[in-house]
C-alpha cells in the first residue's frame, strides 16, 4: 500500500512540474469553436477524453 502512495506521489509532482513548464497560452479550434487555455490543460484534458473513451468502449465490451 505504501509503494502504491509512493508513486501517486510521484505522478502528482512530474504533473506540476509538465503543467508549470508548458503554461504557454495557445489557441485551439474545432469547427466554429475557439478555445484559448495553456498547453498544459488541453493536454490534459485530451488525455482525460482518451481515458473516458477506452472506458466505455471497454465497459461496451466487456457487457455484451
Amino acid at each position: 500500500m505504501q509503494i502504491f502512495l509512493f508513486v501517486a506521489a510521484l505522478i502528482a509532482i512530474l504533473a506540476v512540474i509538465f503543467a508549470l513548464q508548458n503554461a504557454v497560452p495557445i489557441t485551439v479550434s474545432f469547427l466554429f469553436w475557439k478555445a484559448e487555455s495553456s498547453l498544459a490543460l488541453i493536454l490534459i484534458i485530451a488525455f482525460v477524453a482518451g481515458l473516458v473513451t477506452s472506458f466505455l468502449f471497454n465497459a461496451l465490451a466487456h457487457f455484451k
